[in-house]
């Protein structure tokens, strides 16, 4: 019935139960702090900048990313009124600020395809913050928030009628595709405003099931052939819905996570296998 996600019927019975003993999304967080050394990504900045292309360093962690749930799928599950669901895109919300001095900003979300290559990636993270810097009410969200706050008492009623919906799998397409509460991710790049990362929470409304910070960069020690360095390295806190997968294959997908940001390379072809989900 919903128009984001697929029920899956044929699961272990833990991740049933998981949802059961974890009710809401906040209880199931867990949290992981990585360092992931920036030399290998500015290098390959450089090597690119001097072909006259111009990536980011935002747009590699998310091409790293969309690569990572091409191979987990797993990890764009999301769970809505105890049930596990497979969500049918990859989708990506992220604040962006507007012009001024203000501090206004807004949220939206970008879309990715499981073969998107790093080029891909990067000029719709261009097209997003592009569109989205602009004065005035730019997106469907902005749009949506000026409605609620515009008459009033419908805040109240009208959020108390969208938890009912999306609780019973009944809200609106284009409310889903509006709402920054309805993503695979949410990403906060913190160094913009040069500042720490954080273990930033998980939304019990909605169906994020994971939120990503960078903050500055920082170094830390490391044991390289025998000896202590200190390496520059880009910090990410991860916040995580533990009910959709178990904790080793986090593991794994965050191991190979970082493998290709030690390479993004890697991330130049499309993956040579896209896995799916089990229904």
């Amino acid at each position: 019935m919903r128009s984001d996600g697929r029920y899956l019927k044929n699961m272990d019975p833990m991740y049933k139960i998981a949802s059961h003993i974890m009710t809401e999304r906040s209880d199931a967080m867990n949290m992981i702090e990585l360092d992931i050394p920036l030399e290998p990504i500015q290098k390959y900045l450089n090597e690119k900048r001097k072909q006259g292309i111009h990536i980011s360093h935002l747009a590699i962690v998310l091409a790293a990313y969309v690569r990572v749930l091409a191979e987990y799928p797993q990890l764009n599950r999301f769970i809505v009124n105890k049930r596990v669901y497979a969500r049918n895109h990859i989708s990506v919300c992220m604040v962006v600020l507007k012009p001024g001095n203000y501090g206004d900003e807004t949220e939206d979300k970008m879309y990715f395809d499981p073969a998107d290559d790093i080029f891909a990636v990067n000029q719709k993270v261009i097209d997003y913050v592009e569109k989205n810097r602009q004065q005035g009410d730019v997106n469907e969200m902005d749009k949506v928030i000026k409605i609620l706050t515009g008459i009033p008492g419908l805040l109240n009623i009208g959020v108390r009628l969208l938890k009912l919906m999306d609780r019973y799998g009944i809200m609106p397409k284009a409310i889903i595709e509006a709402s920054p509460f309805h993503c695979s991710m949410v990403i906060s790049n913190l160094a913009s405003l040069r500042t720490n990362h954080i273990f930033h929470h998980v939304y019990n409304f909605g169906t994020t099931s994971m939120v990503l910070t960078i903050g500055n960069s920082r170094e830390v020690p490391m044991r390289r052939k025998g000896e202590i360095e200190f390496v520059k390295c880009m910090p990410f806190g991860v916040v995580m819905d533990e009910r959709i997968c178990t904790g080793s294959y986090y593991a794994l997908a965050f191991k190979r996570m970082k493998e290709y940001l030690s390479d993004p390379t890697k991330l130049e072809t499309p993956p040579t296998v896209v896995n799916e989900d089990v229904k």
